[in-house]
């Protein structure tokens, strides 16, 4: 990318897309080009159509998706697979008529098959079936995928994919009902907290700033003394990268030439006997990962919560375990610099300022 290319980030206010303005405001780029939901609905076709002719842009980072835990996912299935696919529909296909070349579009971990070898290899995409709470979003977002790769060889474009793992960080949603796992961790030891204090001030305040405290939360945290529960056995697996550092990687995946991105995204061999010789996307990751029950005491000690923890065997834990394998990503230069404890207390700082 150059420095004067004229740069749309669509989703900038969100977790993924405030980060890729931080670190592209870092790295001297400053022709940024942003829309709010009000000044622009993705689901528009002609809106977003009419912004790609009139507004000259060069390249694209496509951030912006409808986005949820195990409970929003499975809740609003509907929702995820049509916003998710019209909002990609409608931005690569309205960047592609008006002559932009590059773009990067993001998804999720989710397209792997919830049996898929662990770690998942970018090869490991289409060969099995799904996880069923989040099967639509994930659908959506291979299609994306598959969007992207199709223009690329029907039309020449530019245009690449980044599948990143859980992230965390500023700009989270904190939603108790439509948050993930991370998110939600923090926000109910910070509540247990406040109610161990018995501040029930700061909770009313919180639920004013984050969102409705469902009924049961708020009658746990009430208890004598505050109870914290949990969905699952805590068993599940999962790896947590800090948004910051996924930003880093998207500009890295951007900042390559063609050549060189192609060369990366090249298998050595191919992956089974359907025939597969290449994919079209690169896995973005921390490397580690962690069971749940062990997230929830590390975010259980940065917030200084010391009373119980109950955990819901009845609720689903999701898929059993989820980690990404990102040999081609640390192959092409890049490595993720923030450990889980000190981003944990990052995005936990973040939280508590707002």
């Amino acid at each position: 990318m150059k420095q004067n290319d004229r740069i749309y980030i669509a989703g900038h206010r969100g977790m993924v897309g405030s980060a890729i303005v931080r670190v592209l405001e870092a790295k001297g780029y400053t022709n940024l080009v942003t829309r709010t939901h009000a000044e622009l609905d993705l689901l528009d076709q002609a809106a977003v159509d009419d912004f790609f002719r009139t507004e000259s842009i060069d390249v694209v980072f496509l951030a912006a998706a409808r986005v949820g835990g195990i409970h929003a996912n499975d809740t609003y299935r509907a929702e995820f697979i049509y916003q998710n696919l019209m909002i990609q529909c409608n931005v690569i296909h309205a960047a592609y008529k008006a002559g932009v070349n590059r773009l990067l579009f993001l998804g999720s971990s989710c397209i792997y098959p919830r049996n898929a070898p662990q770690p998942m290899k970018e090869e490991h995409l289409l060969s099995g079936c799904l996880e069923p709470t989040n099967e639509p979003y994930a659908i959506a977002k291979i299609a994306g995928i598959k969007l992207c790769e199709s223009y690329n060889r029907q039309y020449g474009t530019d245009y690449r994919s980044v599948m990143p793992t859980n992230l965390y960080g500023p700009n989270d949603n904190f939603d108790l009902q439509n948050s993930h796992v991370l998110p939600a961790l923090i926000r109910k030891f910070h509540l247990a907290k406040l109610a161990m204090k018995k501040d029930f001030d700061a909770i009313n305040k919180d639920e004013a700033k984050f969102g409705h405290i469902p009924v049961e939360i708020r009658r746990a945290i009430k208890s004598s003394p505050p109870l914290v529960r949990l969905w699952g056995t805590g068993s599940a697996r999962r790896e947590f990268l800090h948004v910051d550092d996924m930003a880093a990687a998207c500009h890295h995946v951007m900042d390559m030439d063609k050549a060189s991105y192609q060369e990366v995204i090249r298998p050595v061999a191919p992956f089974n006997d359907t025939g597969i010789e290449k994919v079209s996307h690169l896995n973005i990751g921390y490397g580690e990962e962690v069971t749940i029950r062990r997230l929830a005491e590390i975010v259980q000690q940065v917030i200084g919560y010391e009373n119980e923890v109950e955990w819901d065997t009845a609720m689903p834990d999701g898929m059993p375990c989820k980690l990404m394998d990102i040999s081609r990503m640390t192959n092409a230069g890049w490595s993720r610099r923030i450990d889980l404890m000190t981003g944990i207390l990052n995005a936990y700082r973040w939280y508590c300022r707002q």
